[in-house]
């Protein structure tokens, strides 16, 4: 049925530089609400192993010619655009079936985490295009032969399978880590509402701010695109196990062992602890819970709440709460303000969803809500894919199978009552593994032997009690700094989790060779590298300061009185730099010690150029470490060598990294450390700063 108030726009795919329409008119899909003909779509004669070509020498090309700041500038500056157009996608949203309310959460919690990601990388990564990652292994004694680990972007294409029931964020939350990595994206959405991706999609490349061949989109089938795939690309893969194994199974992905990540079935657990009565502020909490879950995007999410599992003694006291809740959820047409609960994805959704309740109600009682008995507020229930929230209760959880196994995806949940708390975490892990449990405690011991039987079987635990009522964000977001995904039938894989996603779209390799070799590749000064001496350091901008430069400086002797002088002006008067006797008792000293703090502040004495200069800031220290008891009479000097260089992108000044080694006059080493200064990238600063 065509909508006679708006014309069905045909859907295209953006591939090798082009928005191209496939070949015929395309399948019809309907809008979740009306059943009125929203859109077509179709992918027939597309080229795919074309646009895979594309992405990995146009896109990939582009992408690895910028750094990792300015990979995320990149993103920023998308996603503020996407954020002045958001009324536009909230529109387009409510023909999916979801509410205004649900629109947040998919539009402006994708474009924020677009966002999330991109400050992210400005902080936590350097601004190179290679990411040196952990410590240096000597392999020789002299220190000749180094090894070093480092990340590079994989040179093929990230491909992005999405679900239904997050356009937006689905999306967004896994073409951030990929890009700032400098790997290019083919983003392939679920059909039934790929309609709101492609618009994401257009405005997205209508900014022109990402290079070409950095994002492409396929709207339809993927045809035979993975048997194109190398051992260079990813895919990643979001919806049901059965179509995640089938794709992981791919001959190409296992031939050339292509990374997959997939995020598929989850039947999530909420617990309510033993200490959680009905009249605690935590028993109120996990009842709200439980029925935002069910309702918020009409429980067609990932994370929603599939099992509630609540101490015996209060079982009926939750039905009882949780159902009051749910009469007052009005359900109706997604663009009604008066409505809470929109409709689900599709008419064959609604119906899936309808067929499992049943197979799951072999095992389990319906306690509230009618499937096929829909009541609305607005709306045609012959049309649209509307469903109540129906809450059901299984007597015999530990004996059940359909409960822990059967998962509709929709407004629907199942009570299960336990006895003592092993038998709660017993039930939590017989979904086979999830990707998030809840538990509402404020008792510390619950938490503590609850949330650690969890956890191997779940990828994120939240732990709710009144304390965080206020400031939680609840059991069912995913955050960027925090990973998705969960083990078993989860999928086992993981998605964001901040920089740590980023890195899946990177190869690890390790560099073995002298430490100036390995220097000129890792961007970074190593021990045994070159240095230069001559001018102070410090007197040089960003412009004129390269690696390896030093400074020796003159020693220093600690003295008995430098040190009670200390101990009186700091209050650390602690027994081994203060009593002679209390410190040859301590199995590491031989005598009174200085303090490790007084070592380095006579550090930054000798090394330090006083006046004014391109050195702006001191904003801390990493790595310090005390290895070597300084005594009275010592001599110390202090070699200070330029690290790491780290401009900021549109800002003035960067950041530099010094290596800080103390000496004694035997040469042995007393401190090491990095020493983090902001250095102007030109001297003088320009005036209008």
């Amino acid at each position: 049925m065509l909508d006679t108030g708006r014309t069905a726009r045909r859907l295209e795919s953006y591939v090798q530089g082009a928005w191209r329409s496939g070949q015929g008119e395309g399948k019809p899909l309907a809008n979740a609400a009306t059943g009125v003909t929203h859109a077509f779509i179709g992918s027939d004669g597309i080229d795919f192993a074309g646009a895979l070509d594309w992405g990995r020498d146009v896109g990939g090309a582009a992408l690895c010619g910028y750094t990792f700041h300015e990979r995320a500038l990149m993103l920023k500056a998308v996603a503020l655009k996407l954020m002045e157009l958001k009324e536009e996608f909230y529109q387009e949203n409510f023909a999916t079936g979801a509410t205004r309310k649900d629109g947040f959460v998919d539009i402006d919690g994708g474009i924020g985490t677009m966002l999330a990601f991109a400050s992210k990388a400005r902080r936590e990564l350097p601004n190179t295009k290679v990411l040196p990652e952990g410590d240096v292994e000597q392999l020789s004694r002299d220190g000749s032969f180094v090894a070093q680990h480092i990340l590079t972007p994989l040179s093929g294409i990230a491909i992005h399978i999405n679900a239904f029931n997050f356009p937006v964020w689905g999306m967004l939350e896994k073409i951030a880590p990929a890009l700032i990595a400098g790997v290019p994206c083919l983003v392939k959405p679920a059909s039934q509402t790929a309609y709101l991706t492609e618009l994401v999609v257009r405005r997205m490349l209508e900014t022109e701010i990402l290079p070409e061949g950095a994002l492409q989109l396929i709207c339809g089938s993927v045809g035979d695109m993975l048997d194109h795939i190398t051992g260079q690309d990813a895919v990643t893969f979001t919806g049901s196990a059965a179509t995640g194994h089938k794709l992981k199974a791919h001959p190409a992905v296992i031939a050339n062992s292509t990374r997959f990540t997939m995020e598929a079935d989850s039947l999530n657990a909420a617990i309510l602890g033993s200490d959680a009565g009905p009249d605690s502020p935590e028993f109120d909490l996990f009842v709200k819970e439980a029925v935002r879950e069910m309702t918020v995007k009409a429980g067609q999410k990932c994370t929603a709440i599939r099992r509630l599992i609540v101490p015996k003694a209060h079982e009926q006291a939750v039905i009882e709460a949780i159902s009051a809740r749910l009469a007052q959820t009005s359900v109706g047409l997604p663009e009604d303000e008066a409505v809470r609960m929109g409709a689900l994805a599709s008419i064959s959704d609604r119906d899936g969803v309808r067929d499992k309740i049943a197979e799951i109600a072999r095992e389990a009682e319906i306690v509230w809500g009618a499937p096929g008995d829909v009541i609305l507020v607005s709306g045609d229930a012959e049309k649209g894919a509307f469903l109540n929230p129906v809450l059901m209760r299984c007597a015999n959880p530990l004996s059940a199978r359909a409960p822990h196994n059967v998962e509709a995806f929709g407004p629907v949940a199942t009570v299960m009552a336990y006895e003592e708390a092993e038998e709660a975490v017993t039930l939590a892990r017989m979904g086979k593994g999830s990707l998030v449990s809840s538990l509402f405690t404020d008792d510390l011991k619950v938490a503590q032997n609850v949330a650690l039987g969890l956890a191997p079987f779940h990828g994120r635990v939240m732990l709710g009690n009144r304390a965080s009522a206020k400031s939680s964000t609840g059991h069912g977001a995913p955050l960027a700094p925090l990973v998705h995904g969960g083990p078993g039938r989860a999928g086992g894989g993981e998605e964001m989790g901040g920089m740590r996603g980023v890195k899946h779209f990177m190869q690890r390799t390790a560099i073995q060779g002298t430490p100036r070799l390995l220097s000129a590749v890792t961007g970074q000064w190593l021990e045994g590298a070159d240095t230069q001496t001559g001018e102070h350091p410090f007197r040089k901008s960003l412009a004129e300061l390269r690696l390896g430069e030093q400074i020796v400086t003159e020693a220093r002797v600690v003295t008995k009185e430098d040190v009670e002088h200390f101990a009186e002006f700091t209050g650390d008067t602690f027994y081994a730099h203060m009593n002679s006797a209390a410190a040859k008792a301590n199995p590491f000293f031989e005598d009174r010690v200085a303090h490790g703090y007084l070592i380095a502040s006579f550090a930054a004495g000798l090394f330090v150029e006083p006046n004014p200069g391109p050195v702006l800031a001191n904003y801390g220290v990493d790595n310090l470490r005390f290895l070597t008891p300084v005594y009275f009479g010592d001599s110390l000097r202090v070699r200070l060598t330029c690290k790491e260089i780290n401009p900021r992108e549109a800002a003035v000044y960067g950041e530099v990294r010094w290596d800080c080694r103390v000496t004694n006059q035997r040469d042995e080493v007393v401190a090491q450390y990095d020493v983090l200064t902001m250095v102007a990238k030109t001297w003088p600063l320009p005036e209008e700063v």
